[in-house]
């Protein structure tokens, strides 16, 4: 069969996976991933791979509600375990590859999972329930076609938990989004209709599955649309070029598109079979969008969403897509503005407030941290987002700032107070400040600005050298500063704005 079932339909379902085991019934023979390594699989093979899986986790005692962290390098078996997550109804934990032992520690102290499955050099990190990788012939994967298929489906309601994701916070201290069924279907519902997804659509991944972007977006709208996955290892300009000209849709962060357009070549004749572009993860500068536009002739969408509501807002897919803006709420989503003042600012009075959302995509918690999970809401049960933004009298929405401490490099959420606690530990500092300044193709990059105790002798490879092994590498300053004092207001607190005039 070609056709999918009817979108009502899926949407209805109690779970994610009874949504794609639905689909994959309807769509059989037809292929559902093409990888750039490894063998093609229709979705009755990934069916069949996820059900294995699925065996394999449940013969090491993995069962419904229980957590499983994983730590794994982008690939088809990673697919494959995520969706048998879904099918025996445990919780899916995904890590960035990058976290180091110290982070990864802690995620771990804080899921208390059933499982970890990690790459070999992470053994030691959880020994009493570990599996090595997901690569074929080798860790999970041998497990999973050694042992027996599972084909039963846990029932799961629209409550249950399905993923847990980290995103730091702006105190140093990670939270784990409890993200649920009723979350993700409703937000891969909406945005298959939005974007128009279909059957015939082939999606180019080029995305990390280990954050809500690749992982919920991506896979979700593909596969729940009956669509081809163009599924790549990571994102290089040649093989995105290359493969473009199979592809109907490419979801990607600025980074992408700035590096694409870096290529002289890259143009219209890249772009013959394409429908659709997004961008997300982080702001798309306007030039780029323009600069896009000239070279291809195509008009990115830009959307806006974060980890405690997957997407949130996204500009038409018929209608003008204005730069600098994340366009229009989604529609079972309702945004509004909170000024500074407290009051509600009304949309088209040119008012800048925090971005206050409310809708079935937004999670109801953080794992484990009820206070924290109360003080994301208001008093009327809006979630407060952080983000400062304007909204017209359309109702289109512009994110023009963060009210939190946030930088955001290469589509990825760096917390200065993390970084900030790493160095301020390291002998010899007084006190630093972490800041973002523009960068040309990151959009941010990280900077320090350190002040050293007196008498001491510090230096800047000092402290890179001391903060390296405890932090992810995308962490990392690309400059550290020394200075004698940081710059402070009346209230004594450090004047950020300031040293990225300084240091920008």
């Amino acid at each position: 069969m070609t056709s999918t079932p009817a979108l009502p339909a899926l949407a209805a379902q109690p779970s994610l996976f009874a949504a794609f085991a639905l689909v994959a019934e309807a769509r059989g023979a037809a292929p559902a991933l093409l990888p750039d390594r490894g063998e093609a699989l229709s979705y009755a093979g990934l069916r069949a791979l996820t059900g294995r899986f699925a065996g394999a986790l449940a013969a090491r005692g993995v069962g419904a509600g229980e957590r499983v962290v994983v730590q794994v390098e982008k690939s088809v078996g990673a697919v494959a375990l995520y969706l048998a997550c879904q099918q025996l109804g445990a919780v899916f934990v995904p890590l960035n590859t990058a976290y180091t032992d110290v982070e990864v520690g802690f995620f771990l102290g804080d899921a208390q999972p059933a499982l970890f499955v990690h790459a070999p050099e992470r053994a030691a990190l959880w020994p009493a329930s570990a599996a090595m990788g997901v690569d074929p012939g080798a860790g999970l994967w041998a497990e999973a076609l050694g042992g027996e298929p599972l084909d039963t489906i846990t029932p799961r309601g629209r409550d249950d938990l399905a993923a847990i994701c980290y995103t730091s916070g702006t105190t140093g201290r990670s939270k784990g989004a409890m993200i649920t069924q009723g979350n993700l279907l409703s937000n891969a519902a909406t945005l298959i209709d939005l974007w128009r997804f279909s059957p015939d659509d082939r999606l180019l991944h080029v995305l990390p599955i280990f954050h809500v972007h690749g992982l919920f977006v991506a896979l979700h709208c593909a596969l729940l649309s009956g669509a081809t996955i163009l599924f790549e290892h990571g994102f290089d300009v040649a093989r995105t070029r290359a493969r473009l000209g199979e592809a109907t849709v490419l979801m990607g962060v600025p980074t992408h598109y700035t590096r694409l357009l870096g290529d002289p070549a890259f143009g219209r004749g890249d772009c013959g079979t394409m429908r659709l572009f997004i961008s997300g993860s982080a702001p798309l500068l306007a030039e780029t969008h323009r600069e896009f536009e000239g070279r291809t002739g195509q008009r990115i969408l830009e959307r806006y969403g974060m980890t405690e509501a997957g997407m949130i807002t996204s500009n038409p897919y018929e209608g003008e897509r204005v730069a600098g803006t994340v366009g229009f709420a989604l529609p079972d989503v309702a945004v509004r503005l909170r000024a500074d003042d407290g009051a509600l600012a009304a949309p088209g009075s040119g008012a800048v407030g925090v971005l206050e959302i409310r809708g079935p995509n937004v999670i109801p918690g953080y794992w484990q941290l009820p206070q924290q999970s109360a003080e994301a809401f208001t008093e009327d049960g809006w979630f407060i987002t952080g983000d400062m933004a304007t909204i017209d009298a359309a109702g289109r929405v512009a994110i023009v700032g963060r009210a939190k401490d946030l930088i955001i490099a290469g589509g990825f959420n760096i917390y200065p107070k993390e970084i900030e606690e790493a160095i301020d530990a390291v002998p010899g500092v007084l006190e630093s400040a972490v800041i973002g300044v523009p960068h040309p193709d990151f959009g941010e990059s990280v900077v320090a600005v350190v002040v050293p105790r007196p008498g001491a002798d510090l230096t800047g490879d000092a402290v890179m050298a001391a903060i390296t092994p405890q932090l992810a590498r995308f962490k990392h300053p690309r400059a550290v500063h020394l200075v004698p004092d940081l710059p402070r207001n009346a209230m004594g607190k450090v004047q950020k704005a300031e040293l990225r005039k300084r240091f920008g």
